[in-house]
């Protein structure tokens, strides 16, 4: 994985602006319009290679795909980072309702239960806002989730070979050595209904090993593997009552053990891990704190990690690194510009958050990058723009590292 060696590296953390007219084949496909899998095959391997060459234009250094060929059912602008895989999953049935309609359940003293996605604490606090469609709250497709009734078996080997193709292919026409690609790890990828396997825990590692095939055809590919999994933080707002901090870290725990089974064997190098508090539009007030999630995190085995660090509601936490020491052998991604705002970030701004961890980690270590995905958060010219950005800073920091 490439360091920032002479200067401020640049990635971001995977989704972007899908065109429309790969939204409108999305669309057509879905509907049954077309049958065509070659209309819809080269549609999307044209807007792989123009995000690729629009990265690179920009000045990203470590481009991704876009994830263009993740498509959402009804949604395709975003969802797509966790909702992929049930299309990628065999032993699932969408017989249930939506996540955020399912029976809110409730944890007991020393237990911890995952509620439904409606049943957030921070959905609760602020039920008015979330339910005023005014307020500029957004929040996943209500579409029908999966049911898991079988044996989770992994069943995407054609689509990931398949975007594994597209960007690699785009990738050499832009000239570009090195992109990652994303995929969800098995925390995420479980919070599906359970009607098969005896306990939740049997469940997420029948989708971690499912899984595991996934990451090992993008590690094998040469490319750089993320591993996507807001649950590691998310799930903190889906407990109800609200649990000490220690009960949800020995919860995570058992989901970071997953993902470390996952990936065993396969190159850390090759692997980062991406932590969010989800990437939806809402105040965030029931977050749980980077301090007490940063061990958790750090026990990925992951070369690098990426992590929020330029929203409003975590961009303080920069100051948890001047405690936690980031370990020799690893990189970070701090989030410099955010999806949370239409506001594009000031060059100088975004240099001042690269030099708060560079100054603390040491510049070789930091790769300035995305708070979270950009695709659907925001208008497509305002993500691009965010991304111009962060070059822009990283440029400006750069300068100031290296003089």
């Amino acid at each position: 994985m490439k360091a920032s060696l002479d200067h401020i590296a640049t990635s971001h953390v995977g989704s972007l602006p899908r065109p429309d007219g790969l939204i409108a084949a999305y669309r057509a496909h879905e509907a049954g319009e077309t049958t065509d899998e070659s209309v819809l095959g080269q549609t999307l391997r044209s807007a792989v290679a123009e995000v690729v060459r629009h990265q690179r234009d920009i000045g990203i250094d470590i481009p991704g795909d876009g994830e263009f060929g993740k498509p959402m059912a009804q949604r395709v602008q975003y969802g797509s980072w966790w909702r992929y895989s049930w299309q990628r999953l065999g032993g699932l049935e969408f017989a249930g309702p939506s996540p955020f309609d399912t029976e809110p359940r409730r944890s007991r003293p020393g237990q911890v239960v995952l509620t439904s996605f409606g049943d957030r604490r921070d959905r609760s606090r602020f039920a008015a806002a979330y339910a005023d469609p005014e307020s500029g709250i957004t929040t996943g497709p209500r579409a029908p989730a999966p049911v898991c009734v079988a044996p989770i078996t992994y069943t995407g080997h054609d689509a990931i070979a398949a975007d594994i193709a597209n960007f690699k292919a785009a990738m050499q026409d832009a000239g570009i050595d090195e992109g990652f690609m994303s995929s969800v790890a098995p925390g995420s990828a479980s919070r599906i209904a359970n009607a098969y396997y005896k306990t939740e825990e049997e469940l997420l590692y029948a989708c971690a090993d499912a899984m595991r095939e996934e990451y090992k055809a993008i590690v094998d590919a040469g490319l750089i593997l993320q591993l996507d999994d807001p649950a590691i933080a998310e799930n903190w707002d889906m407990v109800n009552p609200e649990p000490t901090v220690e009960e949800y870290r020995k919860f995570s725990m058992i989901r970071v053990e997953a993902l470390n089974h996952a990936i065993r064997g396969l190159p850390q190098d090759r692997i980062r891990f991406h932590l969010c508090w989800g990437s939806w539009h809402g105040p965030h007030m029931t977050d749980i704190s980077m301090q007490d999630i940063v061990g958790v995190m750090l026990a990925i085995n992951a070369h690098a990690y990426s992590f929020e660090a330029g929203n409003v509601r975590h961009e303080h936490e920069w100051k948890v690194w001047q405690d936690v020491k980031l370990p020799d052998d690893k990189l970070m991604l701090p989030g410099v510009v955010s999806h949370a705002t239409n506001v594009v970030e000031h060059p100088d701004l975004v240099a001042e958050r690269i030099l708060r961890f560079a100054n603390l980690v040491g510049r070789e270590r930091v790769i300035a990058s995305t708070d979270c995905g950009l695709g659907g958060r925001i208008h497509p010219d305002i993500a691009w723009a965010k991304l111009e950005a962060l070059a822009q800073g990283a440029a400006l920091a750069s300068r100031q590292l290296w003089a």
